[in-house]
């Protein structure tokens, strides 16, 4: 792990700390060998295409949606034009099972230009 990264982590608060390490487990298990680094501030994965954000309540789970439905646009929260959200407000709130779907939706269909 990037040393950016890990000191990104360690610096989180409870649960926003926990939540980033579940989800980072779970983009390594769907996207194996897919590189994450630093960018604007917070992980990324796949040159961009997701990224992962301590707030100060919650962390988002960001995905690209340039190339996606518009139904499939809805599957997230956010009104960006290029990049949309999911919010998990503790570790109960990360369901894999979505989340692997979702991830595996936009590295499928999602263009991204980082």
């Amino acid at each position: 792990m990037d040393a950016r990264i890990a000191e990104y982590i360690k610096k989180q608060p409870s649960p926003q700390q926990e939540i980033i390490q579940r989800v980072r487990a779970i983009f390594q298990k769907a996207l194996p060998g897919c590189e994450e680094k630093m960018m604007w501030g917070v992980v990324t994965v796949a040159d961009g295409k997701f990224y992962i954000a301590a707030m100060k309540t919650r962390v988002h789970v960001g995905f690209a949606i340039t190339g996606l439905s518009k139904e499939e646009q809805r599957l997230f929260e956010g009104s960006g034009k290029t990049m949309r959200h999911i919010k998990l407000h503790s570790v109960d709130d990360v369901d894999e099972k979505t989340l692997v779907k979702l991830i595996q939706l936009v590295d499928k269909k999602a263009i991204c230009s980082s």
